[in-house]
């Protein structure tokens, strides 16, 4: 069996902003530096045989960064990367959102073809496709595979055989590894989300009222970028 670690790009200026999709030339921001610097460290420890990384260049510097002191060097991947959004291509969360087809994405994702890009089920054919490819190159290796939220997001649903309409329910936030196994038998989901820091658990948790506080006040927390 083959295990895939399927690692989240850090982020870039743009994250949670703007749809980028394949858009040459974003790179990764200060902060999206830090992460991956902090995502290498975490997986020092580990041995790997390989490493894929979708080939636009948000992917590749995070892949760069986690090869460093390593004797293996980045192989792209084309079907690694990022949806394929078309007329969409660099509009504003916040513009799509008004939209009906952004309602479809969001409550019936399998039935969503971008204008003029890719369906989000010809994202997952293609994702799932690529890394059965990986699988297949290391049957018995440990692969580190650096793509894009949704791409690990369809991918991860299509192995736990959850239908691409509930893809949405699945967190992969940036700097995130998850990890698959694959090889003979069914696919063992082993890890989802995680970025080795108690910090994101303590974010998501509301803090209980103090004694004495109204109980409709809550401390800390914030909405997801």
């Amino acid at each position: 069996m083959s295990i895939l670690l399927l690692i989240r790009h850090a982020v870039t200026e743009e994250t949670g902003k703007r749809l980028i999709g394949t858009t040459p030339g974003i790179s990764l921001s200060a902060q999206g530096e830090k992460q991956a610097l902090r995502l290498a460290e975490w997986l020092d420890p580990v041995r790997l045989d390989a490493l894929y990384s979708s080939p636009l260049e948000r992917c590749e510097q995070t892949a760069a960064t986690i090869a460093l002191g390593r004797r293996i060097s980045v192989r792209p991947l084309a079907d690694l990367r990022e949806v394929e959004y078309g007329a969409w291509t660099g509009r504003s969360l916040r513009q799509v959102a008004r939209t009906a087809l952004w309602r479809t994405v969001q409550r019936n994702p399998g039935s969503a073809r971008f204008p003029d890009g890719e369906s989000l089920a010809e994202v997952q054919r293609r994702g799932v496709a690529a890394l059965e490819e990986i699988s297949n190159r290391h049957p018995r290796g440990v692969v580190g595979v650096v793509s894009h939220g949704d791409v690990i997001r369809l991918a991860l649903a299509h192995y736990a055989g959850i239908h691409i309409d509930l893809f949405q329910r699945l967190i992969v936030g940036p700097a995130s590894v998850s990890s698959v196994g694959l090889g003979r038998g069914s696919p063992r989901i082993l890890s989802m989300n995680d970025t080795g820091d108690v910090e994101t658990y303590r974010a998501r948790t509301r803090r209980r009222s103090a004694p004495g506080r109204r109980r409709n006040r809550v401390s800390g927390g914030g909405a997801d970028s």
